[in-house]
């Protein structure tokens, strides 16, 4: 029997390699729009933060979200970023 791959993704803030689905993903769409995509199946260019608020402080800090998505975020964003790990 044929073992099944689980997907990898490395943390913006942390650099470090974990389950895909383990991590929270921002998007930025094709119109240039930054959300954030809870479904993981959004179109558009991705990045990947661990589901902690140290990860999403050091990669708000060091504008890693901003290289990876190769886009200005506004602080609306950042602001829902911290909102969704309050609520879970």
């Amino acid at each position: 029997m044929k073992m099944k791959k689980i997907p990898q993704r490395m943390c913006v803030g942390c650099q470090t390699m974990k389950n895909k689905k383990e991590l929270l993903r921002v998007v930025r769409s094709p119109e240039g729009i930054v959300s954030i995509d809870l479904t993981g199946k959004k179109s558009g260019r991705g990045a990947y933060v661990c589901n902690n608020e140290q990860c999403l402080t050091k990669a708000v800090k060091e504008k890693r979200l901003e290289r990876a998505l190769h886009h200005a975020i506004d602080s609306l964003v950042y602001e829902e970023l911290r909102s969704s790990f309050i609520n879970q």
